[in-house]
């Protein structure tokens, strides 16, 4: 049951030994595989990080981008950063060791981490349907009923949420005896994969677990596709720029819903079993999806393109003085 190796560092307690660290499997253990991955998840990660931030900056240096809407988009930046920090980094160090392994304080920092603002991500995308709900649908209250301080509570309020559900799911994943084997079937530690190792019956664990990501993954997804199902169907008689607009930004936020939202429905609304899929769908989650949000929101985007040009100009203005 115990594998043995220099690595393989184990506690003995109550007659049982207990695992200290896992390790995890990857994408590839193909090293020229494993090469190439760590030179694209890299660049992809560079671009993460430089892309949400800028949209961090610009909206914090443009005073036309302080509204509700940019507030909200600032927030999804911070999240993207930080969610993907939490994965990446650790998987390209993996791509250039041959010991893949994480210590089991490490492993449960990890799941926290990665729940807090998977979470609060969902909840944060909620907030901003909800938005634009309200500044289409009642733009002459708009700025009244989403003001500074509720915008304020908002963000707090889904910050806290996403605090929440992680410690429970920590909470029930921790109180699980490790007893071994210790791989983790992919490239990070996540609640699913890691609770299938547990040496005790985990399904009460598995349906909790269900009942808490699963439902707020589809119950989210399901008020997101209510609510931008309520926009268009009130876009239809309007016309003009405001309409097209209108269009264009709730196609932007339902791209990232639904990529989004997606992996969370597949991967925590079923019980704990393994897909060959899951890989695929949880490297969009961590690595794909957190660079859409710049992409989408700039390239898609005249008013932030328009700050970022002003932006950028007076860098410019200031370096030939």
């Amino acid at each position: 049951m115990e594998e043995k190796g220099t690595l393989n560092r184990t506690a003995t307690a109550h007659n049982q030994t207990w695992v200290t660290e896992f390790i995890l499997v990857g994408l590839s253990d193909n090293p020229k595989t494993q090469l190439v991955l760590f030179v694209v998840f890299l660049v992809l990660y560079v671009l993460i990080l430089a892309g949400n931030f800028l949209i961090v900056v610009t909206t914090v240096h443009d005073q036309a981008l302080h509204t509700p809407m940019y507030f909200f988009l600032c927030n999804l930046s911070f999240i993207d950063i930080c969610h993907s920090t939490v994965t990446v980094p650790k998987m390209l160090a993996d791509f250039l060791s041959t010991e893949k392994t994480i210590s089991f304080g490490g492993c449960v920092a990890q799941m926290f981490f990665l729940h807090l603002f998977a979470c609060t991500e969902i909840f944060l995308l909620t907030v901003m349907a909800y938005d634009r709900y309200v500044a289409i649908c009642n733009p002459m209250r708009y700025l009244a009923i989403m003001s500074p301080k509720v915008c304020l509570l908002l963000a707090g309020t889904i910050w806290l949420g996403g605090t929440v559900h992680s410690l429970a799911l920590i909470g029930m994943t921790i109180k699980l005896p490790y007893c071994g084997p210790k791989k983790v079937d992919n490239f990070f530690c996540d609640v699913p994969p890691v609770i299938r190792l547990a040496c005790t019956d985990t399904y009460v664990i598995e349906v909790l677990i269900v009942s808490n990501s699963g439902l707020i993954s589809v119950v989210c997804f399901v008020v997101l596709v209510v609510s931008y199902g309520v926009i268009l169907a009130s876009l239809r008689n309007r016309f003009g720029e405001g309409r097209r607009k209108a269009l264009s930004t709730c196609a932007a936020h339902l791209t990232v819903v639904t990529l989004f939202l997606g992996h969370c429905i597949f991967i925590y609304s079923r019980p704990s079993t393994s897909f060959k899929e899951d890989k695929v769908v949880s490297v969009f989650f961590t690595a794909v999806t957190p660079l859409l949000n710049p992409l989408i929101y700039t390239l898609r985007n005249e008013d932030m393109k328009r700050s970022l040009n002003k932006l950028v100009g007076r860098k410019v203005d200031t370096e030939k003085k």
